[in-house]
């Protein structure tokens, strides 16, 4: 599935025929509009849905807006996404103005980073009943200290929050983890592991090894014994749009 810039075409592959369906969303007059996709499966009735989050420039006041595909139906269908209506007052946080990559899927739904002018948070799409709700970040105690990034992923069963630091003592990975979903007070931060500059986290393994691609290659970090290992796969990048990895022991030789 990809998303090119203004022209919208997504490729949606529709297990049903095995074939790519070439989807239109929805055009944008405004150059300054991003999005950020994400795809699930909606196991209550049988159907893949593609969320498309839509923000504006951050000059505007304009609402920021979701797109949602029904594979079933062949249709779209527009929602504004406010504060408001997530909170269900308006708690004077601003309109979001951005939507950080990626969006994960974990215990049906999908999952990414909001921005607003004075808050964060995880924005979450209820893949059944496709409903939004709001998901606090850990707390903040990075104060005085350079933020990078911030990335959602899926560790080791848990909903996970890694935020990537630079200061004195290099890059940082401070690997935050979610252990009752939905509940805020649980945020633990696990691990912070060294990471190389211009480095790409591409997620994580199902045993908790993080897929990182440097400038030599992909390589794996286990973030408790911090072991790195070099992996011989050649031109990585499909490896960022897979949902998950595991390991195999399956062999690949010859043809």
């Amino acid at each position: 599935m990809a998303d090119y810039g203004l022209s919208h075409i997504i490729y949606l592959w529709n297990p049903s025929i095995r074939m790519l369906d070439l989807l239109l969303a929805t055009p944008s007059t405004d150059e300054d509009t991003r999005s950020v996709i994400g795809l699930a499966y909606n196991s209550q009735n049988n159907d893949f849905k593609i969320l498309r989050l839509l923000s504006f420039f951050w000059g505007q006041e304009a609402e920021a807006e979701a797109e949602i595909y029904s594979l079933s139906t062949d249709s779209w269908r527009n929602v504004v996404i406010t504060m408001e209506s997530l909170r269900g007052y308006e708690p004077n946080f601003g309109t979001i103005g951005q939507f950080d990559p990626p969006c994960i899927i974990f215990n049906g739904a999908l999952h990414s980073v909001a921005i607003t002018n004075r808050h964060r948070f995880i924005l979450s799409f209820n893949v059944n009943d496709e409903s939004f709700h709001e998901i606090m970040l850990p707390p903040n105690d990075l104060d005085g200290v350079h933020v990078c990034c911030t990335e959602l992923a899926v560790f080791k069963g848990s909903l996970a929050v890694f935020i990537y630091t630079d200061d004195h003592w290099g890059v940082l990975c401070h690997i935050w983890v979610m252990e009752e979903y939905g509940v805020a007070e649980s945020w633990i931060r696990k691990y912070m592991v060294p990471t190389i500059l211009n480095s790409h986290f591409y997620g994580c393994t199902d045993n908790g090894e993080l897929l990182i691609k440097t400038a030599t290659g992909l390589v794996s970090i286990d973030p408790e014994s911090r072991n790195q290992s070099i992996l011989a796969i050649e031109d990585a990048d499909w490896v960022g749009c897979t949902a998950n990895s595991m390991e195999s022991l399956i062999l690949l030789d010859g043809d």
